[in-house]
Order: structure tokens, then C-alpha cells, then sequence
């Protein structure tokens, strides 16, 4: 608390609190201490003053008494005088409320079981208690808690009878009323069900109640709970047993909808209090501290569940975070956060006056004059003045976030077609007819009430998204998919009307994406991940996706769930990017080298799970460790959506070594039985979908070899057996998992095989006939198959791979810079590096667009030359094929070159 004082502002402090406020002027002559306590320099002294010791006065609840009068009076006075802040206020009187508990906690345990501890018996704090937010008069909202095997008992007494004797003689302590005045007020509402339940329950019915049964407001309840009294570890055992109804990892924006819902019942109990006035309710009235609350929960709920900073139970704490996650404007939170206070305050203010829960200013002139008066002002005008501003501010900032003021479509066939025609639907009467379909009910995600209900209010702004997009009845029909197949689809519908640009998003993804809308109707909670900027930003490095992908790794967590949160943020961050590049946020090339990322940052986390996993039955193998090494277009650092990953498995150390687990394994067989077990967790379909192919034919011998061999093996097979064609493939390897000295390892084995003397003509003629028989066994699929055919990228891999092993120069796995630095040296001809990057930005494009390789849709048409740089589809296709042409010579050219 602040240390500096003025005796002129505790003087008039003092002055008024006697003039304007009955109780402190009672106080001040009960305590006079305190208040000389605090004119001699110190708030903590004058708290400390108001402390009663239990020598002094042995009744607890006598002590309890007299100290919560004195504290009242000391910060009352402090307030009044300026030197302390509303957060010192509330946190100062929300410590006395713990300190209270827990010592009427401990007086019922010591008169009914002298020497036992407080266990099993556990007092979890809500509302502004929780928060540390007490009002100045507040009650304190509670739930009591216990565990039967633990509560200490009585002879021939059940837990529950022994429960409910205690929190009943701890209400008694605090509520009981005598000349000394009272403690708190306590009120158990709160708790599951209070109208038929005992004021105690049994910790794990209470889990039970929240897990399957509990309403959507005590949600809100929650994120100001903390365990403040009693047993407080069995108190933090049930507030992180039940952390995940609070906090939902699915975004919920029904969360708006269920407070406002509140919000309108109580304008409606407490309809003569809602406009600003005398009489007016600072809690409950319209652009009152409810709405400021109830703002920032809404936020809270709907993004704390992903964004662990957001959760701060204390509303000024949850709006700074808020502002700071960007999650709301920085001028709402000020603004917000200044009214907040200065409602807190005048409530403050009405409370001191007689020690009464109130929170509306009074009707009558001449007291709504003595509350102003309280607070230094003139008269109650000019607190009503003061009060205009925030007040209207709030209720314009929490008026925004209503979710009830769009008409729904009409159901009459001939209105609905004339809406959808409004909207842009060439075909209005095949939508009507999908819509109707909708309507049937016959839909998984749409068989409940709560679900249609969504499902309507979010319709209108999906029509106008799916009528704006270039092929309407396309999108609607793959968004057909996603209604058949989602098994609850209520998050979504309510995320898409609380979020119309996620809903432009949405249509544009389903109109031109059939790759991405699969995706979707497997697990439409992807577009979730969407809300977030970040999601429309580059991929980061692996490093930090490593750490992303790991987040809340719990020790001893099940395997399985392990691998399916995993593949869940893989995908997320997969379908993110895919959603980039159909939404013209990102350059394909940006875009390939952010699949690489994710693909690399999944391959680590899966292969570090899969390993310890393995390890607790095989234990490690001393002296050697597993290495990865990524080929292909995961080698060279640029995928697409669809990539499959080549990988070899290697492993460091020797084949003699023996693992020291309980059940031991050579080396060899090790890693060998390691291996399957990561390939299956990158590429078994699981709950959260399907991740990568992987391809590990690329290893020595293809498929009649070992899946994993040690680096010496590797390293021999490359020097004295392998074929040209894997010295080609292996001019884009590079190690992807394995500790730096493995990698580096493996780095010096791929540099040294890659710069081995061959003979040209020889390298040339494997070339030549390896492309052969591709042409041969994989003719193109369709007319854009960018990577097969002449011309393709396949024929530009094949001319930079010969060329890198012929000369020994340009050694890079990324095949960009290899083509860069070939063609600076002189190697290959002008425009080759905007050839491959044409038809790399194609490629990436069209495994979106068309995954058949045949020609895209009509209207996808200019979203595939935008993506390529080019104005039209007519600019692309002149340019893809010049840019086919030139390969073609290109290769032609490298394969007839048999001199030196």
C-alpha cells in the first residue's frame, strides 16, 4: 500500500465520513486509533492497528467483529483521503475475507475435533472474493467442499452430517450480528443445484455436476474461483478437475449470447434501476459494473480456453490482458477500466454511508446530495454528471457485442428464393432446396434445439458470404458436407455469426478448395484457429513450432492423447496455411516453405513421444541415437498440402550395443522396431484426423533394406552400393531430428558422398534412363500435372541434380538455391530460377484447387494466376507454358552434354 500521507486530506476525509456516513462516524469513535494510525503516515499501520489478537479477545467471532469494523473504518478513511486505490481497497478487504475463513474454518474444526487439522473440508472463493475485488460492503459468494475419506469425524457421525455442521458454525462466525456489528455476509447460491442440495457436497459429485450438468452462467462463475480456506489442496484438486468446462480449448461464442441472456434478465428484475439518474443501479443498470464484468468474461470465455494469459480472475487484470492479447482495442480497455473504477468507487461510497449492501443511488434529492457530498462533490447533479460519460460508454462497448439484431431467413420458398437472389445466387432454387434440406433436421450437428436455433442465426451472413464468393452453389454444397458429417455442429454456427469475415473466409475456402473442405467436414473446429492473426502470418521457425506443438505436455499423460493433440495442432497450423494461400494472404512460396516448418516441428514432437514411449519398455541404447533424415521436397524445404514425407531412419553408435530397459534389444533391432512406431504416429488416421504419408523407400536397398541402419552402415553403402539415381535423391537430404552432433554427423556423410569423383558419362546415361522409366511407370495425371510430363519439375530436378553432381558445385538441399547459384555459374540458361518458381507456385496452388491436376473450375481460375503473379488464366497459361518449354530444352540439353 502507498506510505505517503497528508494530514490535511485525512483531516477532511474525516470531516466528511462524520458529516455524510452514520456508520464511520460510529466508528471513529469505537476505534479512534486507526485513524491516528494512518495521520501518522501509514496505511499499513492503521490495517495493522484494526488487527484484534486472539489474546486480547479469545471469541473468534467477536474478534472477527471488531477487526472488520476497525479495517472498514481505516480504509474508508484512506479512500476517502485519496491514499490508497481501489485495487488497495478490494484486495485489502478480500485478505481479511481469507484471513476470516480460514480462522472460523479452524475455530469449527477445534471445537468439534480439538487437534485435527482442517482436511477434507475445503472453501472455494467465487464472485468478487475470488477475484480479490470485495466491495467495501460486499457478501462473499462460497462453496464448501468435502472429501469423506479425509474429513475428520465425530464417534458413530457421517461425513456428510460432519460437513454440514461445519460450514454451518463458519457462517455462524461470520454472519452473527451483536453490538460489535457483523463479519461477512455468506451466500452458498452459487453452488450446484442450492435449492435441493445441503450447503456441503462431496467433492467428486461436485466434479461430476460441472463435468455433465452445469448451466452455461457458472462458467463465468468460475473464472474468479480459488480455494481461500480449509483443506486448500483438496480446494485446487476440484478447481483443476473442472478446469476444462471453465476453460474450453473449442472457441465458444455462445459465450456472448449466454451473458447477454443474464444481462437481460436482470434489465428486466431490475428494470426501475436501468437508466442512469437517481435511483439508478451501478451494478446491474444499463452501462453498469455487470456490463464492465461481463465484457471482459465474454472475451475470457471465448479465447481463455487457447490463450492461458487471458484468464486473470480480477476484471481490471482480465481487461489490461485482454487489451495486451489484442483481443480487444487498447482505448476499450482504458475506457472500460476507468469507468470500472470510478462505478466501484461510488458504490464504495453508497456502502459507507450506513454499512449496507447496496449499489443504487438513492431517489431522494437530499441523500443522493450527501453521497456526493461523501465523495467531495456539490449535490447529486454533479455525481449524475460525472457518472454520464463512463456509463454511456459502457453500455455502448457491451450494446456492441449483441448478437440478436440480424433477421433470420424467411421459410416461405418464393421469399427465400428472392433473399438468396439478393445475396448473389445465380441458382436461388437449388439453395433454397439445400436450405430446406438443412431445415429437415435430418443432419447429425442439427438434431437439437440449441443447434437449429444457432444454426439460424447464423445462416444469413453464411448466405451473403456463400453469394459474394465466385461459385455459390459450390460452396454451399461442400458446406453440405460439413453439416452431414460434423457431430455437433453449435460451436461453428455460433462462431460464424458472432464472426462474419470468418464466414467470407469460410465460402472462399469451400468455393475453391475441395482438399481444405474435406479437412473441414472431418473437424469443422479448424476454423477456430482462424480467429487468431497469427494464423494469416508466416510459420514460424521449426523451434518455436516445436515448443507450440509440445505446449501443455503433461508427465504421464497417456500416449494416445499425446499423438492426437498433436496431430491437432498440426493440422490446425496446416489448414491455416492452405486457407492463406485460397484467401491471397500468401506467396506459394512462402506458403511451401511454411509446410516444411510444420512438417519438421511434427516430425520432432512425434519422434521425441514415440521415442520415450519406447523407452519405457526398452529403456535407451547407451552410446547411440536415433537420427532422421528428410528427403524429397521435405528435404529441399518446400511442400505442398498434399507432400507426403520421404524419411530414413539412422541411428548413431554401433550394432553390438544393447538397450538397458526391462525388456533390452541390440541396436539394430532397436531402432528398427523404434522406426515403425513414429512412421505410424506421423501417418495413422486417428479422432483428429489423418497427417502425412511417409514414404521411407528412399533408404538402402528401397524396400528389401533395413528400415534404420547405423551412420557407418549409411555412410558405406553410399560410398561402395548406391545407384546414381540415390546420389541424386540424396542432393536434397538433410538431417530433420536428432541431436546437433547426429545431425552434423550426417551432414559430413551426405557432403562427402555428394562430392565423390563420377564419371559424367555414366552419371548422365543413369540420369537419362531413370527419367525414362518414370516417364514409362508415372505418366502426368491431367493436363496440369505440374510435376510429371515434359517440362515439369520433375525434368528441372533432374537437370539440377545431374548438373550438382557433375560439377560438385550448388550443394543445396533447397532446390531454389540451387537452381540460383547453377544458373549464376553459368549452368543453366537465363529464367530458369522464375521458371521453377512459376511452376512451384502452381504446384502449391493447384494441389488446393485441383488435386486431380485437371484443369480448376471456371471460377478458380483467377485465384490460380493471382496466386502466380499474373493478371488473367490466359498470362498464366502463355507463361506456364514458356516456362514448360524452356525446362524441357533445358534437360534436353544436359542430358546430350556427355563432355567434360
Amino acid at each position: 500500500m502507498v506510505d505517503t500521507y497528508s494530514d490535511r486530506n485525512v483531516n477532511d476525509a474525516v470531516e466528511r465520513a462524520e458529516k455524510h456516513a452514520p456508520f464511520l462516524r460510529l466508528a471513529l469513535k469505537a476505534r479512534p486509533e486507526v485513524v491516528t494510525a494512518l495521520s501518522q503516515g501509514s496505511i499499513d499501520g492503521a490495517v495493522s492497528a484494526a488487527k484484534v489478537s486472539a489474546a486480547d479477545v479469545p471469541d473468534v467471532g467477536t474478534a472477527l467483529r471488531r477487526e472488520r469494523t476497525a479495517l472498514a473504518l481505516g480504509l474508508a478513511i484512506a479512500d476517502l483521503a485519496g491514499l490508497a486505490s481501489l485495487e488497495q481497497v478490494t484486495q485489502a478487504l478480500s485478505d481479511f475475507a481469507d484471513s476470516a475463513l480460514r480462522r472460523a474454518v479452524a475455530a469449527a474444526f477445534e471445537e468439534r475435533t480439538p487437534g485435527a487439522e482442517p482436511r477434507g473440508f475445503a472453501v472455494i472463493a467465487l464472485g468478487k472474493h475470488g477475484s480479490c475485488e470485495l466491495n467495501y460492503s460486499s457478501d462473499i459468494d462460497l462453496i464448501f467442499l468435502f472429501d469423506p475419506a479425509t474429513l475428520p469425524l465425530r464417534p458413530r457421525e457421517e461425513p456428510g452430517q460432519a460437513a454440514v455442521r461445519i460450514g454451518q458454525r463458519v457462517i455462524e462466525l461470520l454472519q452473527k450480528r451483536d453490538a460489535e456489528g457483523y463479519v461477512f455476509r455468506v451466500d452458498l447460491r452459487l453452488r450446484p443445484s442450492p435449492e435441493v442440495t445441503p450447503i456441503t457436497l462431496p467433492v467428486e459429485a461436485a466434479i461430476s455436476y460441472y463435468e455433465s450438468s452445469a448451466l452455461p452462467w457458472e462458467r463465468a462463475a468460475f473464472i474468479r474461483a480459488r480455494a481461500v480456506a480449509g483443506d486448500e489442496a483438496l480446494g485446487r484438486y476440484f478447481l483443476e478437475a473442472i478446469h476444462p468446462f471453465v476453460w474450453r480449448r473449442s472457441l465458444d461464442f455462445g459465450a456472448i449470447g449466454e451473458l447477454q441472456s443474464i444481462t437481460r434478465r436482470i434489465r428486466d428484475h431490475y428494470s426501475e434501476g436501468q437508466g442512469l439518474g437517481p435511483g439508478f443501479d451501478l451494478k446491474r443498470g444499463r452501462g453498469g459494473i455487470r456490463e464492465v464484468e461481463f465484457f471482459a468474461q465474454i472475451h475470457q470465455l471465448i479465447h481463455g480456453g487457447r490463450e492461458p494469459a487471458l484468464r486473470a480472475p480480477a476484471t481490471l487484470d482480465a481487461l489490461a490482458a485482454l487489451a495486451e492479447g489484442g483481443r480487444i482495442a487498447p482505448e476499450e480497455a482504458a475506457d472500460l477500466s476507468s469507468a470500472y473504477r470510478l462505478l466501484r468507487t461510488i458504490e464504495h461510497r453508497l456502502q459507507m454511508v450506513d454499512d449496507r449492501q447496496t449499489h443504487s443511488l438513492p431517489t431522494d434529492p437530499g441523500e443522493l446530495d450527501n453521497v456526493a457530498q461523501l465523495h467531495g462533490l456539490s449535490d447529486g447533479q454533479e455525481l449524475i454528471d460525472l457518472l454520464e460519460p463512463p456509463v454511456t460508454r459502457v453500455a455502448a462497448l457491451y450494446g456492441g457485442l449483441d448478437q440478436e439484431g440480424g433477421a433470420r431467413l424467411p421459410h416461405d420458398p418464393a421469399a427465400l428464393e428472392e433473399r438468396l437472389r439478393r445475396s448473389g445466387f445465380e441458382d436461388a432454387a437449388s439453395g433454397r432446396l439445400r436450405i430446406e434440406g438443412w431445415r429437415s433436421g435430418r443432419a447429425r450437428s442439427l438434431r437439437t434445439a440449441a443447434a437449429r436455433d444457432a444454426f439460424e442465426a447464423m445462416l444469413p451472413a453464411l448466405v451473403d458470404a456463400f453469394g459474394a464468393s465466385p461459385d455459390s452453389m459450390r460452396a454451399m454444397n461442400r458446406f453440405d458436407d460439413v453439416v452431414g458429417k460434423a457431430p455437433s455442429g453449435i460451436n461453428l454456427y455460433r462462431l460464424l455469426e458472432a464472426q462474419p469475415e470468418l464466414a467470407r473466409i469460410l465460402a472462399t475456402v469451400l468455393a475453391h478448395a475441395p482438399a481444405l473442405a474435406e479437412q473441414l467436414g472431418r473437424r469443422p473446429e479448424l476454423l477456430e484457429g482462424l480467429i487468431d492473426a497469427s494464423a494469416f502470418e508466416r510459420a514460424p521457425p521449426v523451434e518455436e513450432l516445436v515448443r507450440s506443438f509440445s505446449r501443455f505436455d503433461r508427465a504421464g499423460e497417456d500416449y494416445q492423447l499425446v499423438l492426437d493433440r498433436v496431430r491437432r495442432r498440426v493440422n490446425e497450423r496446416r489448414f491455416a496455411l492452405g486457407v492463406q494461400l485460397v484467401a491471397a494472404r500468401a506467396d506459394p512460396l512462402d506458403a511451401a516453405a511454411g509446410y516444411a516448418r510444420v512438417a519438421e516441428a511434427a516430425i520432432n514432437v512425434l519422434a521425441d513421444a514415440a521415442v520415450a514411449e519406447f523407452e519405457k519398455a526398452h529403456g535407451r541404447v547407451p552410446g547411440s541415437e536415433l537420427v532422421i533424415m528428410g528427403l524429397g521436397r521435405l528435404g529441399g524445404e518446400a511442400l505442398t498440402h498434399a507432400s507426403d514425407l520421404d524419411l530414413v531412419y539412422l541411428f548413431t553408435g554401433t550394432h553390438e550395443a544393447q538397450s538397458d530397459g526391462p525388456k533390452p534389444l541390440r541396436a539394430t533391432d532397436y531402432f528398427n522396431r523404434l522406426a515403425p512406431r513414429i512412421t505410424a504416429a506421423l501417418s495413422v488416421p486417428t479422432a483428429a484426423g489423418p497427417l502425412y504419408d511417409v514414404d521411407t523407400r528412399l533408404r538402402p536397398s528401397g524396400k528389401d533394406g533395413l528400415l534404420a541402419i547405423s551412420l557407418p552402415s549409411f555412410a558405406e553403402y553410399q560410398q561402395e552400393r548406391a545407384w546414381t539415381w540415390e546420389h541424386m535423391a540424396l542432393t536434397r537430404a538433410r538431417p530433420v531430428h536428432g541431436s546437433a552432433e547426429a545431425r552434423a554427423s550426417l551432414q559430413r556423410i551426405i557432403e562427402a558422398t555428394l562430392l565423390m569423383p563420377r564419371p559424367p558419362e555414366k552419371l548422365i546415361a543413369d540420369a537419362v534412363k531413370m527419367r525414362g522409366e518414370i516417364a514409362l511407370h508415372k505418366p502426368p495425371k491431367g493436363p496440369f500435372d505440374i510435376k510429371l510430363g515434359d517440362g515439369g519439375l520433375v525434368d528441372l530436378e533432374f537437370a539440377v541434380h545431374t548438373l550438382q553432381l557433375r560439377h560438385g558445385i550448388a550443394l543445396h538441399p533447397q532446390l531454389d538455391l540451387a537452381v540460383a547459384e547453377l544458373a549464376d555459374e553459368g549452368l543453366l540458361p537465363p529464367g530458369m530460377v522464375e521458371a521453377h518458381r512459376l511452376l512451384t507456385r502452381m504446384l502449391v496452388t493447384m494441389r488446393l484447387v485441383s488435386p486431380s491436376s485437371s484443369e480448376p473450375p471456371a471460377a478458380s481460375r483467377a485465384l490460380v494466376a493471382a496466386s502466380c503473379g499474373l493478371d488473367s488464366w490466359e498470362s498464366l497459361l502463355a507463361a506456364h507454358d514458356s516456362a514448360r518449354q524452356r525446362i524441357f530444352e533445358t534437360w534436353r540439353d544436359v542430358a546430350a552434354h556427355h563432355g567434360d
